[in-house]
């Protein structure tokens, strides 16, 4: 079987066809097990350039050349046997000679299919499916994108799947769909960088990309309510990561997300509380006219959540400025904390707590 596969499906070390390709920090591929057993003898530098490697290497799956691997040995006799439904809808999409309506159609039917099946969106994503789902969503047809990218949105539920998307390029895909797509694509695609962003590596990943960030704080600003609330959930996804906080707080987040949180979009706030732990962040929301009143809005207003969001942030704003701590008093702070004693969340009796002591104490730092 190995002499009639073309050399690149040999692992480097093995020379053997891999069963289960994976790529290094170096960019090569090899097969998982002589990888392992290379990394296991205690070498830290890849094997082919000899550049060093982390202390623990990550082993990314390469699905695209799995797949490739796949199809050149189904081409035997064994392929006249029946295909399951789910394969056949594989083979049309991926076809070059299938037609789009039949495209579609597959596109429609895997994506209510992997749904909810989470065996399948294993089996897809071995398959050799993941590029031509990325295909579509480059497509100009707006609903073939919205059908791949409801697909590519299930297949990225798993985390098993959600590294390897990133590496064969859906985030590049997903963030020109955050700039040009249609309302509808937009908000899955927001959805799908808080799906991806599950993972932490893949926080970093994507908040590196030029215009990830700039795309959804964008989204804020023209998108439609749907569009707006996922965008601000992919944000508050990725802006764990310290160095997205940054590059939010750069493109301008601050007085658009304060903005928002005044208009009802209480998702902002979650943001905030994220923005407002670095000091770019803190400075920012103080330059922003009536921000305490938004808060104090969110305070006798907002759900369970909002409230918990909006007591940290006030707490850590009124901590760093000394002017905050005051106009908070006078925007009746103090009382409204009064009313929330009888608060059973236990981070809000937490954050209740401090914010009281600080504006008892005004233990501001800056």
């Amino acid at each position: 079987m190995s002499t009639q596969l073309p050399d690149d499906f040999k692992c480097p070390i093995s020379l053997e066809i891999m069963s289960d390709p994976v790529i290094l920090s170096s960019g090569h591929t090899f097969d998982r097990v002589s990888i392992q057993r290379w990394l296991d003898s205690g070498h830290r530098t890849c094997p082919i350039t000899k550049l060093p490697l982390p202390e623990h290497p990550c082993l990314i799956p390469n699905h695209a050349l799995r797949s490739l691997i796949s199809n050149y040995t189904l081409v035997s006799p064994s392929k006249s046997q029946p295909c399951s439904q789910p394969q056949t809808l594989v083979s049309a999409l991926t076809s070059p000679s299938s037609p789009i309506g039949t495209k579609l159609d597959s596109l429609t039917h895997l994506a209510g299919l992997t749904k909810r099946d989470s065996s399948l969106r294993r089996k897809l994503t071995e398959s050799g499916a993941v590029p031509a789902v990325l295909k579509f969503v480059d497509s100009e047809d707006p609903v073939l994108q919205e059908k791949a990218l409801s697909l590519l949105l299930n297949l990225s539920l798993d985390d098993d799947n959600k590294v390897g998307l990133v590496a064969e390029g859906a985030v590049n895909r997903v963030v020109k769909i955050l700039r040009i797509g249609s309302p509808d694509c937009r908000a899955i695609a927001a959805t799908i960088i808080t799906s991806l962003a599950v993972v932490e590596v893949n926080k970093a990943t994507i908040g590196a990309y030029p215009d990830a960030i700039p795309a959804l704080v964008r989204l804020l600003i023209a998108g439609k309510g749907r569009e707006k609330k996922e965008a601000a959930t992919a944000l508050y996804a990725i802006c764990s990561f310290t160095d997205n906080r940054r590059r939010a707080i750069d493109c301008g987040a601050v007085p658009i997300l304060i903005n928002l949180l005044d208009l009802g979009l209480e998702r902002a706030i979650e943001v905030l509380g994220l923005l407002v732990k670095c000091k770019e962040g803190r400075e920012e929301m103080m330059k922003v006219n009536g921000c305490v009143k938004v808060l104090v809005k969110v305070l006798k207003n907002g759900s369970s959540r909002g409230v918990q969001y909006g007591l940290f942030t006030l707490n850590c704003l009124c901590n760093y400025s000394e002017s905050f701590c005051f106009e908070a008093r006078k925007q009746g702070v103090l009382g409204i904390c009064l009313g929330l004693v009888e608060e059973e969340n236990e981070k809000i009796k937490r954050y209740l707590s401090n914010l009281v002591q600080t504006l008892s104490g005004n233990h501001a730092i800056g």
